[in-house]
């Protein structure tokens, strides 16, 4: 229910163009989320059995008809994921720091016409049946290796996260305006916590790659659909533009800043050491934690990237 959608939507939908002309809000968010349920039924088909969902997405706020509304966009997806018999989880609130003086809108300083300004977006986390199990050997030694710090799981798995959003340099191209882009930092986080070395992470709206990349960063396979074509070549500029450094940088700040952990808290108060890192860890179920480095990367298809990987040296 953000105009920059109203084209997209209205071209798969003609009833959607019709009911925003005649302010039947309502209708229009309706028919619009019928086109996201078909989405959501074919990503619960493509899970694993207790695979993760997350989906990204912020409430509406607009005025049609003269109608001022608010259209939780959060709670219809929730209500359509437990149709499909997805398990909710926790979802996330990713609230995005802002400088803009107006924190109300509406009647001024005048009550009570006045409206809060969102300043958050959703985070809503899916499961699909029961939790997953690890039965094979090889399954759990790189389920092992993929733990995260302690600090780490402490900072993540809280129900609030603070950073900004995507600071995209536009240029001309329409489609990079129409890409809605989160920061790296929100797919690479839930791509550590919900998933495993070597595994799949799919991206049914890849928009300009972000979730892909933060998967290449992440040492995961991942596959990307995207309904615009033109956004091809923005996907393929921003890994042209990427660097190996670049691009190992977040894992490498993990061990910087477990490092760091360490140092302030104070080494003779850990009880257990990684065996690949040689330093301490806070848990037994860090002992086996290895982060990957990103030693190559091509293309080896118009649309097929592939990555070759190390494993990161704590060498600083």
């Amino acid at each position: 229910m953000i105009a920059m959608w109203d084209a997209g939507f209205s071209a798969v939908d003609p009833e959607v163009e019709r009911a925003l002309e005649q302010g039947q809000g309502q209708m229009a968010f309706e028919r619009m989320h019928w086109q996201l349920d078909a989405v959501w039924k074919e990503m619960e088909r493509c899970l694993v059995p207790g695979g993760i969902a997350c989906i990204n997405i912020g409430d509406a706020t607009r005025t049609l008809g003269g109608v001022f509304s608010l259209y939780a966009n959060h709670a219809r997806i929730i209500a359509a994921m437990e149709r499909l018999g997805m398990r909710c989880l926790p979802l996330i609130l990713w609230r995005k720091p802002t400088n803009a003086p107006n924190k109300f809108m509406g009647s001024g300083m005048l009550p009570p016409g006045a409206y809060v300004t969102l300043e958050h977006e959703y985070v809503l986390v899916f499961r699909k049946g029961d939790k997953r199990g690890f039965a094979k050997t090889k399954a759990r030694e790189l389920r092992n290796q993929s733990a995260y710090f302690w600090e780490e799981r402490n900072q993540w798995f809280s129900d609030l996260w603070e950073f900004r959003g995507a600071q995209q340099k536009m240029g001309r191209n329409a489609a990079r305006t129409r890409s809605a882009a989160f920061p790296l930092e929100l797919p690479f986080r839930l791509i550590q916590m919900y998933s495993v070395a070597g595994e799949t992470v799919l991206d049914p709206f890849a928009g300009t790659g972000t979730t892909a990349l933060a998967a290449l960063v992440s040492g995961r396979n991942s596959l990307s659909v995207e309904v615009q074509p033109e956004l091809r070549s923005i996907i393929r500029d921003t890994f042209a533009a990427t660097t190996l450094e670049q691009l190992n940088a977040r894992q490498r700040l993990r061990l910087q800043e477990h490092l760091d952990f360490v140092a302030a808290r104070g080494a003779d108060r850990f009880k257990h050491h990684n065996a690949f890192y040689d330093f301490p860890v806070m848990t037994r179920q860090e002992i086996q934690l290895q982060l990957p480095a990103l030693e190559a990367f091509q293309w080896q298809a118009a649309d097929q990237l592939e990555g070759h990987y190390g494993v990161l040296k704590a060498d600083f």
